[in-house]
């Protein structure tokens, strides 16, 4: 299974928000895809960084996976699901540190 996402986002949210530093936005291209994501962005967190996700929220299926390790959170969504929810848009004051297609 692919594990790599499309059309990654990075924001720096902190000079908008208290409740994070960071946001990644990127897509999967189904639920299956969306799952392997999540979890080895935890796993990869764990053995590589020693961080664990502090939770992980949603379901792969809704096409909105978050993966949450405080400052960062790590937003998985289906091309659509991104569309409609549309987090760049509502964070459009942030930062962006990096796009990469």
């Amino acid at each position: 299974m692919d594990k790599k996402g499309s059309e990654i986002t990075l924001l720096d949210l902190r000079e908008q928000a208290v409740f994070a530093d960071y946001f990644l936005i990127c897509n999967g291209e189904n639920d299956r895809q969306l799952r392997a994501m999540a979890n080895s962005v935890a796993q990869d967190a764990k053995q590589k960084a020693d961080a664990l996700a502090k939770s992980i929220e949603g379901s792969p299926e809704s096409g909105w996976v978050l993966v949450d390790f405080g400052d960062l959170l790590i937003h998985l969504f289906s091309p659509d699901m991104r569309q409609y929810y549309n987090l760049e848009g509502l964070w459009d004051e942030a930062h962006v540190v990096m796009r990469m297609q």
